[in-house]
């Protein structure tokens, strides 16, 4: 049997048999460019009636805001998953390749390294914690 196996922005065809797999030809990914998005057309605005002004109410205590990320070089979950170890701490000096965070992902641990050297100003990610992929876990 032929199979087209995309890997890495390539494209292998192998061909598997019962005892083996034979890379037979490899080839690039083509680049699909986005199609142009049209304008939507404009919308006129609803007619509203006037209301008599009602007395004023106070307005509530605003929630906390979410904490904001430092600035610097962010480290992001390459996957979802679980967060099951925090290594370093806010402070800490890290050389790139430093284990920083270890995430669970598919009953795997996986170490989620500092990708170059600095201090670390924020750990965003908490032990137990649930990420998305692209979620920033730490700054340096």
């Amino acid at each position: 049997m032929k199979y087209n196996v995309t890997l890495n922005g390539k494209i292998y065809e192998v061909d598997v048999t019962e005892t083996d797999a034979v890379v037979t030809g490899i080839s690039q990914v083509p680049v699909v460019a986005a199609a142009p998005v049209a304008a939507a057309a404009p919308v006129a605005a609803p007619v509203v009636a006037p209301v008599e002004a009602a007395a004023p109410v106070e307005a509530a205590p605003a929630a906390p805001a979410a904490p904001v990320s430092a600035e610097g070089t962010e480290i992001k979950a390459p996957m979802p998953g679980t967060v099951v170890g925090v290594k370093k701490n806010v402070g800490d000096a890290v050389k790139a390749g430093d284990v920083v965070i270890v995430l669970e992902a598919m009953k795997m641990e996986n170490d989620i390294v500092a990708p170059c050297d600095g201090t670390l100003k924020a750990i965003v990610a908490t032990k137990g914690s649930t990420v998305n992929t692209d979620d920033v876990l730490a700054v340096i």
